[in-house]
């Protein structure tokens, strides 16, 4: 009965730990917003490399704090960088004068709220989180 219980409860472990590890990221732009993207291309722009969208108007990158949920996520699929890495990549740019990280916000409704409001901000999030105020240029 004991050895029923643990691997009972091994299982429902392993079926939530997976469930949060594969959650779903929308990367979101203002639904004005005619760019279709890669993730390739949201990547430049995330790093700073690129300041534009694909149609020429201005990209600004919101990113969401370290501790949220999608940013890890968001790092590993998109920009393929571990939070240290990122840090010391950010770190390199802010110390020689040539670039800035993304603003960060705390959570996905805060970047909802933002890309909604504004056609040159581009953000991620879960997906769960998107509404109709949003468009999604790319899920990973």
């Amino acid at each position: 009965m004991k050895l029923r219980i643990s691997t009972l409860t091994l299982l429902l472990c392993s079926a939530l730990f997976t469930q949060a590890a594969n959650a779903e990221i929308a990367v979101i732009t203002h639904p004005s917003n005619a760019s279709a993207m890669d993730g390739g291309a949201i990547s430049l722009i995330f790093l700073g490399k690129k300041k534009s969208f694909p149609d020429g108007s201005q990209a600004v990158p919101v990113s969401q704090t370290e501790d949220a949920a999608p940013t890890a996520e968001f790092n590993d699929k998109i920009l393929k960088k571990s939070s240290s890495q990122l840090k010391a990549y950010w770190s390199k740019l802010v110390f020689t004068g040539k670039g800035t990280p993304p603003r960060s916000v705390d959570n996905d409704a805060a970047v909802v709220s933002l890309v909604s409001s504004n056609p040159n901000i581009i953000g991620y999030v879960d997906a769960s989180a998107v509404n109709d105020s949003v468009k999604v240029v790319a899920t990973f």
